[in-house]
């Protein structure tokens, strides 16, 4: 086979490759849309609980103590403060670092219609690293990794 032809059926692969990779970015995107309006609109999500770890149990009755009346129950969301077990939420896209953070300074509204969540000086930040791991337990069990 000649160099032109080889070159050309290099261009062809990497020319489908680049197509699928588009493809599939396209469809992660409108999943998380929809999943995201859907939340949206209604205000909260089903959440499946899990067997938590000893530290995810310390966390879950700080949730509930600080967290749930507007993040919902297991972290579902109300209409008043968004669903934190949502794709939103997964760590590749608010890191551990941003729970810390929202604790630490409050939040401007920018993913969902609530307002801004204005700073928790209570909750310490050894009580954010037990709600932390409650949170992310809650996702790996609703399959958000």
């Amino acid at each position: 086979m000649s160099d032109d032809k080889q070159a050309e059926k290099k261009r062809r692969r990497m020319l489908i490759l680049a197509m699928l990779a588009v493809v599939a970015l396209a469809a992660v995107g409108a999943l998380a849309f929809v999943l995201h309006e859907s939340a949206r609109s209604e205000g909260t999500v089903t959440v499946k609980t899990t067997a938590l770890s000893d530290l995810g149990k310390q966390g879950e009755a700080l949730f509930r103590a600080t967290c749930m009346e507007c993040h919902g129950e297991n972290g579902s969301g109300t209409m008043q403060g968004p669903p934190l077990v949502h794709i939103i939420y997964e760590p590749r896209h608010h890191s551990d670092k941003a729970f810390y953070l929202a604790v630490a300074t409050g939040v401007r509204q920018h993913h969902w219609p609530y307002g801004d969540m204005p700073a928790q000086p209570q909750v310490s930040p050894d009580d954010v690293t037990k709600i932390i791991r409650f949170i992310r337990e809650l996702q790996v069990a609703n399959g958000i990794s």
